[in-house]
């Protein structure tokens, strides 16, 4: 476990050193906080609920949400606790607002990806590729900025992406047999 957080470590003061630009300090706490409190993601799913021809693909992405959203922060960031990266790593600089819950896993990554994975498998292309790039760049954005470690951001990724993978299965399944009753 200690190689496992010194690697990590590793890589967030690499990401420090040698991505960080000054352009880029001014953009990525921009690009995590538009997914603070997953409000992309619940804005994506007003819209995809608002738009008739998804609104059952809306539907599908709120329940990945949900679970998600219960997976995360109702069940695991409670019971592991694990502390930010910026308070255990002094020489780790915090760029945007300070977050007030535990690092593991990833909330903004996890929100992202539960609702992108929902659009990725149920919409045309275009429209999944897109919301699966910004999920990456909000990914991305959480260890540049230094509010979470590598694992945290994976973990985040895979609970969204396994969420919206199962929503997703549910809903085809529901729409199939409700063609096959027609």
């Amino acid at each position: 476990m200690e190689n496992l957080n010194q690697a990590e470590a590793g890589i967030l003061l690499w990401i420090q050193e040698n991505l960080r630009t000054e352009w880029l300090d001014h953009i990525m706490p921009y690009v995590s906080k538009i997914n603070d409190h997953g409000i992309l993601a619940i804005i994506g799913v007003i819209v995809l609920l608002l738009w008739t021809r998804y609104r059952k693909v809306g539907i599908t992405a709120f329940g990945s949400l949900a679970v998600e959203f219960t997976i995360v922060n109702l069940l695991i960031k409670p019971n592991v606790q694990r502390t930010r990266p910026f308070y255990v790593l002094e020489d780790l600089h915090l760029l945007g607002s300070l977050p007030t819950d535990f690092s593991f896993p990833s909330g903004h990554t996890g929100s992202a990806f539960a609702v992108a994975t929902v659009m990725l498998m149920c919409m045309p292309a275009r429209y999944g590729v897109t919301a699966i790039v910004a999920s990456a760049l909000i990914a991305f954005s959480r260890l540049y900025n230094a509010a979470h470690y590598p694992t945290d951001v994976l973990c985040g990724m895979l609970i969204g992406i396994i969420t919206g993978v199962i929503a997703s299965l549910l809903y085809k399944k529901y729409q199939k047999k409700c063609n096959e009753g027609e």
